[in-house]
């Protein structure tokens, strides 16, 4: 078996249990707040990364932009809310 042989029966198994997850697995895309932090540095999550077995993963913006290759790989969503970083919304400082 080639190696584009192996990636291709990968992506087929991926599309597959995608196919396949309960239909609640994708329902926990609420926009997250200030509550939700990142796993690895605890920063404010602004990406959640739902993977194949049902279990998420939050990363702040850095940590997603670093691991976001290996990410998208293993990843069956993914909820990305870093436009509310340039939103420039900011309110404004009382005086």
């Amino acid at each position: 078996m080639s190696a584009r042989e192996s990636w291709t029966q990968h992506q087929a198994r991926r599309r597959e249990r995608a196919e396949t997850a309960p239909s609640g697995a994708l329902a926990r895309t609420e926009p997250m707040n200030a509550l939700h932090r990142c796993d690895r540095c605890g920063a404010q999550a602004y990406v959640r990364v739902l993977l194949l077995n049902g279990q998420d993963l939050l990363f702040c913006a850095h940590h997603y932009r670093q691991h976001a290759s290996a990410l998208a790989r293993v990843a069956l969503a993914v909820q990305d809310e870093t436009q509310r970083l340039a939103r420039g919304g900011w309110p404004a400082p009382r005086g």
